[in-house]
């Protein structure tokens, strides 16, 4: 049976730096995204042994579980690609991302709506939860996701291509409980580029999708 790995971070612990300092990176991945991989992991394993005993008294419990680890390991790996030491800024055409600046337009009115959208979505979360921007298949059209944990609240098919991690152990260390503080700064990490290679590809996939007539 396929089990899922830790990917390795594409930068070093300091390349967040001063946006995030590393020893929230450091903590963040190797000990908050690994469990998630290991719980992902580890509930695969309780359903193949309900298979096997055909005890599925914990069924309802176990795929809670699976949703949310793996939700919580795919949102993480997302996470760290979506962000640079070097990002930030808007995106332009001049730096190659024109269809993805486009389609922000066009979906929100405005760069500057969507910013502000998205803020509020991940600084608003109760409790804990990401702002998610996402590709939507049946309308064609970006939409922001407010995600309570990993996987509450979230439109069926959508792709996510830029996600801001709103649980506190994402920026606790530094910003406190000053969440919204957070969120502004992840704006000068944006690393634009792999969210307009991810859109590029959410929409070349919305064939594989059973469409709404």
């Amino acid at each position: 049976m396929a089990t899922y790995t830790l990917p390795e971070l594409p930068y070093d612990y300091a390349a967040l730096e001063p946006v995030i300092n590393p020893q929230i990176v450091e903590l963040h991945h190797d000990k908050h995204h690994a469990a998630y991989v290991k719980g992902a992991n580890d509930t695969l394993e309780q359903l193949e042994e309900a298979r096997d005993k055909g005890a599925w008294g914990a069924v309802n419990g176990l795929q809670k579980n699976l949703a949310f680890h793996l939700s919580g390991h795919i949102l993480h790996s997302i996470y760290w690609h979506n962000m640079t030491g070097d990002g930030g800024g808007e995106p332009l055409a001049a730096d190659g991302v024109g269809d993805l600046a486009d389609a922000i337009a066009e979906s929100f009115g405005s760069y500057a709506g969507f910013k502000s959208q998205l803020t509020k979505a991940a600084a608003t979360t109760q409790g804990s939860g990401w702002g998610v921007l996402a590709y939507e298949p049946v309308s064609g059209r970006l939409i922001v996701e407010q995600v309570y944990d990993h996987q509450g609240n979230v439109g069926q098919g959508s792709v996510p291509i830029l996600v801001f991690d709103a649980w506190e152990h994402a920026f606790y260390l530094q910003y406190k409980n000053q969440k919204v503080d957070f969120v502004e700064a992840m704006w000068r990490v944006v690393n634009w580029q792999d969210v307009a290679r991810r859109y590029a590809a959410a929409k070349e996939r919305v064939d594989v999708l059973l469409l709404a007539p």
